[in-house]
This record gives structure tokens, C-alpha cells and sequence, in this order.
């Protein structure tokens, strides 16, 4: 058995929810035109096949009553055809269904015993899918006078095949109105979810225009990469760092190098490489073009992103463009090394002959002495030279590309640097403590650990109380080295602990002295390294400095390699 195609939800309150979640749209009758067609052709069609059965074999029953009821069908369906049901009032079109329930009436009435009323089906579904409560009761109306006219003339002859069709014809009904408001709860729920999805659409575009637009108001190039190496979202400013520098063009042949713009960089180690095999890094300096040309410096600095799993999502890259900023550090760096240059020199002469006029025995008492003052601050004058100095390239990519690290015992490098401050120790009448020196191995610059170690024993004589101690340590466990400088001086308090190796600070006891640059230059120093500086002091006691390396390997013979 083939029910009709229900049509579409036209309840009063299902039209209204469409309604209302379509903006105000009425989409609930755009198909009734279309509804109606279909069901009546179905209908149609089985008549048809019926009708020419009847017209080519025997028919017990009443012909032109039969036929009759086959005209009105095919009239009905004409209409269905041809009327524009869109344009009327949805009401109407449930005059077809209704003189379709009489016409296969007819049907019946003209073969009683024949199984013709199961056509009325067709008409029964329609009126209950698609008309609500108002189609119900036109249904119950129907079957109510179905079962009158299949009652026998003879009260009493009733069997269960006399109620079987109203009985099939009351299911189906009740089938095709339950089908009918679930599909109709159904599209109100699909209408739901499309406005919301719409909505979320729309935010979404407008956030990503947002992004967008922040994005391109940047000066700097962001690109976004996703897990497989494809690039998902770019920047104006990365597009124009492109165009001018082309640094993730494989088929460009623009010269790259390293931060400190002339050992070359190998394509399998640019940022773009190691962010494609999943490595993060900050601040990679990449110059472009050959030396003395004109030529462009990027920092780039790459950001894993992982998902909640774990799952590796991907990268950014940020790309900025140090060319300026670069080349005035250089110019920066050049002028102060010239000009300490050109200070030290005639600082040099001077001492000298000063050093000249005091040891000359002609020379008064009271000379000497303006001379040994003379002297001193000449000498004041020139380790300021020299701090400048050595802080106008003390920066990490300065340190970096002038260390010349090799394995070495950090222990006789100490030693070394308190045998010769020992003059001043003993003029202050300081000892030195060696006890603690251990063969410890260090892969480091000698020249620039040294530096490192004479800042913090100078310190150490020049603010430990006149008659105290230093004591100085070295060891290792493999992997790490540390040099300990401990002191009996005064101590440093915990205000002045969290700015003291700043630049030109200088604290306590230090404040009328020295020009605030040595503790400075020794922390870079020992980040350039790989390493790092601790304080630990208590007011009163004392303080200890300690610096941590990374240890190199020992040789079985005692040596380091």
C-alpha cells in the first residue's frame, strides 16, 4: 500500500514558528502548489490502471457509476494542473482531496464487493498531513460516512471485513498527522539551527575581518603555518618583507647570513626550515644580501601551537624588520670604540708621564703628591674608558660573535685572577682563600671568563671591610661548572639585590664609586656563555656571587677536552 506524499506543515502555529525564524519570510506554502499535483497524480495514476482493466475485461458492477467517478478524478487532477493553488487561500485546496473522498465513493458504490475503497487512502492521508485539526475532522467526517455506506441493508449481516477499511483508513490517518507534525517539529528545529548557524557565520566572518584588519595595521609580518608546512594566514606587512627580502623563496638566490652578517646561512637552516620541521625559537637574525651593499636584516621568531591533545596545530612566525635598528647599534658600537679609542691613547700618554714626574727625585713633596692625586683620577678615568667600553659591546649578538670558546680548567683561571689582584688585596690588608678551588671544566671564552672573574674579585676587595676575607670556590658535577666569589663585606640589601646589576646602579656602599657598569657587563658576559649569575648576600656578613657554566667533558688523563 502506497500512502500520498503529505505536503508541508501549514498548522497555524507551524506556519507562524517558519515564519518567524525565517525573518519574517513565509516559506510554509512555497510547495502547496506542488503538493497538491503530486498526491493527485498518484491518485490519478492508480485510477487510471484501474479504469483500464475495467475497459478491457468483465466489470460485475455498474459501469457508468464507475466511470463516472473515474471523470471526476481525472477532472480533479486537471484542475490540480491547472489552477494556481500558490495564489489562493490554502483552504481551498482541500475541496480536492474532499470530492475525491465522494468520487471514489462512487467507485465503491459501483462494485460493492470489490476492494475499490481502499482508494480512499489517498484522499484520508492528505486531508490529515497536511490540514491539522481541521483535516482530522474533515477525516473523521469522511470515514464516519465511509462506514455508513459500507454497511450491508440488512442490520445484523456486519462481519470484521465491514469495519477492517475504517479501521485501516482511521490508522493511516492517525500515521500520516503524527509523520506530518514530527516532519513539521523537525523543519522548525532545521530552521533553528540554520539561523544560528547563520548567525555564528557572520560573527565568525566578522571576527576573521576583524583579525584581519589588526593583522594589517601591524608593522611587523605574522604567518600562520599549518601542520603539513602550508601557509593558512599572512599579513600585508609579511607580504611586503617578502617582496623585498624573499626570504621563503626557495628559487631566490638573495645571499643569507647569520646575525652577525657575514658567516653565510645554509637554506636548511633558515627560520622558515626549522619552523617547517617543528622547531621554536626567538629572535633569529637573518641579514639579506652580500656586505657592503645594500641590504636588509629580519628578526624572526617562531611559536609552536598545540591542541588539546597534544596534537602539534601547527606555527606562527613573526617576522620584523631590524635593518635600522641594527646598523645603529654598529654605529653606536663603532663611535664608542673609537672614542675610547682616542681617549685611552692620550690616557696612556698621560699616565706615563705622570709615572715619569713622580719618580723623578727633583721633584717636591708637595708635587708629588698633586701628582699622585693627578694620577689616581687618570687612572679612574681610563677604567671608566674601559667600561664604557666594554658595555657598548657587551650586547648578546656583540658577546656572542667574539667569543672564541675552547675547554679549559676554570679553577686555574681563578687562580690566576687572584694572584694578580693580590696587591690589592694586601693593600687593604684582605686575604685570599683558596681552599676551594677544584679542577672544574669549562667550555669558555679564557679571555672574557677572566674578565668575568676579575670584575667580581675587584669587587670583592674594594667593598669587603678592611681586614676581611674572600674566599674563592670552583667545582663541578659533569654537566655544569660554578666559580664562587664569597666576601666579608657589609652585604647588600634585598632593595638594592633586585637592580644591582642593572646598568650604572650602583648601591649602598657602592653609590660613591665606580661607574655601575661592572656587575652589568660580568651578567652579560655569563649569559653570552650559556650561563648564569646568583647573588646571595646577607646585610652585615657578607656577600657570594656565584657563577654557573656548562661544564666540558674530562679525559680519562685528567685533562679536558
Amino acid at each position: 500500500m502506497t500512502a500520498a506524499m503529505p505536503g508541508p506543515p501549514h498548522t497555524g502555529a507551524g506556519r507562524a514558528r517558519l515564519h518567524a525564524l525565517w525573518g519574517g519570510r513565509d516559506f510554509s506554502d512555497q510547495t502547496q502548489e506542488r503538493a497538491a499535483t503530486l498526491n493527485q497524480l498518484l491518485l490519478a495514476g492508480v485510477v487510471f490502471v484501474l479504469a483500464a482493466f475495467v475497459a478491457v475485461g468483465p466489470f460485475s458492477g455498474d459501469g457508468a457509476l464507475f466511470f463516472l467517478g473515474v471523470v471526476i478524478v481525472f477532472v480533479l487532477t486537471g484542475a490540480t494542473l491547472v489552477v494556481p493553488w500558490n495564489r489562493l487561500r490554502f483552504g481551498w485546496v482541500a475541496v480536492i482531496p474532499a470530492v475525491d473522498v465522494i468520487a471514489i465513493g462512487l467507485l465503491q458504490l459501483s462494485a460493492p464487493r470489490s476492494a475499490l475503497g481502499l482508494l480512499w487512502v489517498f484522499p484520508i492521508t492528505w486531508l490529515a498531513g497536511s490540514f491539522g485539526l481541521l483535516g482530522l475532522f474533515a477525516v473523521a467526517v469522511s470515514i464516519a460516512g465511509i462506514t455508513a455506506l459500507l454497511l450491508p441493508a440488512d442490520r445484523g449481516d456486519e462481519t470484521f471485513s465491514t469495519f477492517l477499511l475504517p479501521l485501516v483508513l482511521v490508522a493511516g490517518a492517525a500515521t500520516s498527522y503524527l509523520n506530518t507534525r514530527r516532519t513539521e517539529a523537525q523543519r522548525v528545529l532545521l530552521a533553528k539551527q540554520s539561523v544560528l548557524l547563520r548567525r555564528v557565520l557572520a560573527r565568525t566572518r566578522r571576527q576573521e575581518q576583524e583579525v584581519t584588519e589588526v593583522l594589517d595595521a601591524l608593522d611587523f609580518g605574522v604567518v600562520r603555518i599549518g601542520p603539513a608546512g602550508e601557509v593558512a594566514v599572512t599579513n600585508e606587512a609579511h607580504a611586503q618583507l617578502q617582496q623585498i627580502a624573499r626570504w621563503d623563496d626557495e628559487d631566490a638566490e638573495i645571499p643569507m647570513f647569520r646575525d652577525d652578517g657575514v658567516t653565510p646561512l645554509p637554506r636548511d637552516e633558515t627560520p622558515l626550515a626549522r619552523a617547517l620541521r617543528g622547531e621554536a625559537f626567538d629572535g633569529a637574525v637573518v641579514w639579506f644580501g652580500q656586505p657592503g651593499e645594500p641590504r636588509q636584516a629580519l628578526s624572526m621568531t617562531v611559536r609552536r601551537l598545540t591542541g588539546t591533545g597534544g596534537a602539534d596545530l601547527g606555527a606562527v612566525l613573526v617576522s620584523r624588520d631590524v635593518t635600522a635598528e641594527l646598523s645603529a647599534l654598529r654605529a653606536r658600537d663603532d663611535l664608542v670604540a673609537s672614542v675610547s679609542h682616542e681617549l685611552r691613547t692620550p690616557l696612556t700618554s698621560i699616565l706615563g708621564y705622570l709615572d715619569l714626574a713622580i719618580e723623578n727625585p727633583d721633584v717636591p713633596e708637595a708635587v708629588r703628591s698633586d701628582l699622585d692625586i693627578a694620577e689616581r683620577n687618570a687612572e679612574r678615568l681610563l677604567g671608566i674608558v674601559a667600561d664604557i667600553l666594554a658595555a657598548s659591546s657587551s650586547s648578546s649578538s656583540t658577546i656572542e660573535a667574539s667569543l672564541s670558546p675552547r675547554e679549559l680548567d676554570a679553577a686555574e683561571l681563578v687562580r690566576a685572577a687572584a694572584e694578580a689582584a693580590l696587591p690589592r688585596a694586601r693593600a687593604r690588608a684582605v686575604t685570599v682563600d683558596l681552599s676551594g678551588l677544584e679542577p672544574a671544566p669549562v667550555r669558555a671564552d679564557p679571555l672574557r671568563l677572566r674578565q668575568v672573574v676579575d670584575n667580581l674579585v675587584a669587587n670583592a676587595i674594594a667593598y669587603n671591610r678592611a681586614g676581611g676575607s674572600i674566599h674563592l670556590g670552583t667545582t663541578t658535577d659533569g654537566r655544569a661548572t660554578w666559580i664562587l666569589v664569597r666576601d666579608t663585606g657589609p652585604g647588600i640589601s634585598e632593595a638594592d639585590r633586585s637592580r644591582l646589576f642593572q646598568r650604572y646602579y650602583r648601591a649602598g656602599a657602592r653609590a660613591g664609586s665606580g661607574t655601575g657598569l661592572g656587575l652589568a657587563i660580568t651578567r652579560d658576559l655569563v649569559r653570552a656563555h650559556g650561563g648564569e649569575i646568583a647573588l646571595h648576600s646577607t646585610v652585615g656578613l657578607g656577600s657570594t656571587f656565584i657563577v654557573k657554566l656548562p661544564a666540558a667533558r674530562e679525559r680519562n688523563d685528567g685533562g679536558v677536552q
